[in-house]
């Protein structure tokens, strides 16, 4: 009961095409038909019990072992971003409104492919192996919770892992991760001012939204940096604002948008409350009002400190004693694989897929539209899966 990373060599060129054509087809969101085909494809002729979500494109897989035993599930997201390709890869996307810039092509494959191994071998125990899609915004993982997938067999998992790759930062092949907070929780904070419109020639006769607004945006950056601690930090960053349409107009409304990222429940909820106190306190200043719709996206990803350090000796044994290194701080990226392990005690761990030829420290990082990741590290990712599965199967 023991994979090598020969036998998940053995499916390399498999693992290769399967990302591949998962590439050049990509898909976003919760229904990715062409993607959940070509997983369902590649599980073909496996003895696995496989079913398909309703709300969403999703695949379970379980597979029984020879014996009873506790379960595990191993989860790969499956969707891409809405962005337009700019390498020059042969399997690039075929679909200029999307592409796999986040590796879960990779993560894919590499599940299918422990899926292939697993069922080689003779093992005491299920395993879930959950294809998801909607990572990207769409909290896919939290809709196939609902769904059932955690009671996909007739116990709840002991244990879940994720692997998630990076087409920067790392070399190829190294994995990270850490005890505790892994990656940050995610919110979203909509903000509308609403004043009353006039003639710019006469801003007395108005209540302009706009100076609220940029105001309110200019603060945030001073409440955040005073009330928190830089060692339980928070992050807010506003991406959208909008106002007006013409330059002689004083229009009613202005309106932005913010992502906030934390590593704490505490946090979260101080920043929280604290940004209602802010705008309507400027909104107050300024006589005009404020809508404030901040909704909780994706929790903080916690990882189990016994899982986290089961997931370190089993990549440092399979992979070799230096492929393998604690991060010291949490990501500031977020991943709703968060709900699961709000749930069930797991880990999630970052794999290095920066191409050789590049340096990870200036290579297009994930997310990027020229984002490339290194196709070798999918069977050792395969072999991981598999090897972190079965030894937990047996921990006790």
């Amino acid at each position: 009961m023991t994979v090598t990373l020969a036998d998940a060599s053995a499916l390399q060129d498999d693992l290769v095409a399967l990302r591949r054509a998962i590439h050049a087809e990509p898909e976003t969101g919760l229904d990715l038909p062409a993607t959940q085909d070509k997983v369902l494809q590649a599980l073909r002729g496996l003895p696995l019990e496989i079913t398909t979500g309703r709300a969403l494109s999703s695949v379970t897989a379980v597979l029984h072992g020879s014996r009873p035993g506790p379960t595990v599930l191993l989860r790969a997201d499956m969707d891409a971003l809405p962005l337009t390709e700019h390498t020059d890869l042969e399997y690039r996307s075929r679909n200029p409104e999307a592409m796999h810039a986040c590796g879960h092509d990779l993560h894919t494959a590499m599940l299918a492919g422990a899926a292939k191994l697993l069922s080689r071998e003779d093992f005491a125990g299920s395993v879930i192996l959950m294809f998801q899609p909607g990572e990207e915004g769409f909290a896919g993982a939290k809709l196939m919770i609902d769904e059932g997938v955690l009671e996909a067999t007739w116990q709840k998992p002991v244990a879940a892992y994720a692997l998630h790759v990076s087409s920067s930062m790392l070399p190829s092949g190294f994995v990270v991760s850490k005890g505790g907070p892994i990656m940050a929780a995610a919110d979203t904070v909509e903000v509308t001012v609403r004043g009353a419109g006039g003639h710019s020639s006469m801003p007395h006769r108005t209540r302009d939204p706009i100076p609220a607004a940029c105001e309110m945006v200019t603060a945030t950056q001073t409440f955040v940096t005073r009330s928190f601690d830089v060692l339980d930090p928070v992050v807010v960053t506003v991406g959208s604002i909008h106002a007006g349409a013409a330059p002689n107009v004083i229009p009613d409304d202005a309106t932005f948008s913010a992502t906030v990222r934390s590593f704490s429940t505490d946090s979260g909820t101080r920043v929280r409350d604290g940004l209602h106190r802010l705008y309507q306190g400027i909104a107050a200043a300024h006589n005009v009002e404020v809508e404030i719709d901040y909704r909780i996206d994706y929790p903080v990803t916690h990882n189990n400190p016994a899982e986290a350090a089961l997931l370190a000796q089993t990549a440092r044994t399979l992979l070799g004693e230096n492929s393998y290194l604690d991060v010291p701080q949490p990501l500031p990226s977020s991943e709703d694989f968060s709900f699961i392990l709000a749930d069930i005690p797991g880990a999630l761990a970052v794999l290095g897929a920066t191409l050789p030829t590049l340096n990870p420290a200036t290579a297009p990082g994930n997310h990027s539209a020229e984002a490339q990741f290194d196709d070798s590290i999918l069977s050792r990712g395969a072999a991981l899966y598999t090897t972190l599965a079965l030894t937990r199967l047996t921990h006790p």
